[in-house]
């Protein structure tokens, strides 16, 4: 799942593309990215969920970073890794967006073996 802050005239798919390999320094596998719904959280950001089927090598991952004021209130700005490891682990991944968008991501039609190779 991806908070997608497209730059302008960026179409949606190439916002996944880019945060993709901003967040993962990686590049996309080859393939045709599935969009799975676009969900409002409660915060009010905008999240579009994609889906592809390809090959992730976890240990390769180097993530990028950004920047957050650290302690709250503190003045001080730190910066920090977009993620904290590479792994995919699809139950966990279900999971997670069955809380953050209680279920209104639809799957893909078909199944997970609609990503294809």
């Amino acid at each position: 799942m991806s908070g997608l802050e497209g730059r302008s005239g960026e179409a949606p798919v190439d916002a996944a593309r880019r945060e993709f390999t901003e967040e993962l320094g990686l590049p996309v596998p080859d393939g045709d990215l599935v969009e799975l719904g676009t969900v409002k959280q409660s915060g009010g950001k905008t999240v579009t969920a994609w889906a592809l089927r390809g090959d992730l090598d976890p240990d390769a991952v180097v993530p990028g970073t950004f920047e957050l004021e650290w302690p709250p209130r503190s003045g001080r700005m730190q910066e920090f890794p977009e993620v904290d490891r590479g792994r995919v682990v699809l139950a966990r991944c279900r999971a997670r967006e069955d809380r953050q968008s209680a279920g209104r991501l639809p799957r893909p039609a078909g199944g997970d073996s609609t990503l294809g190779r």
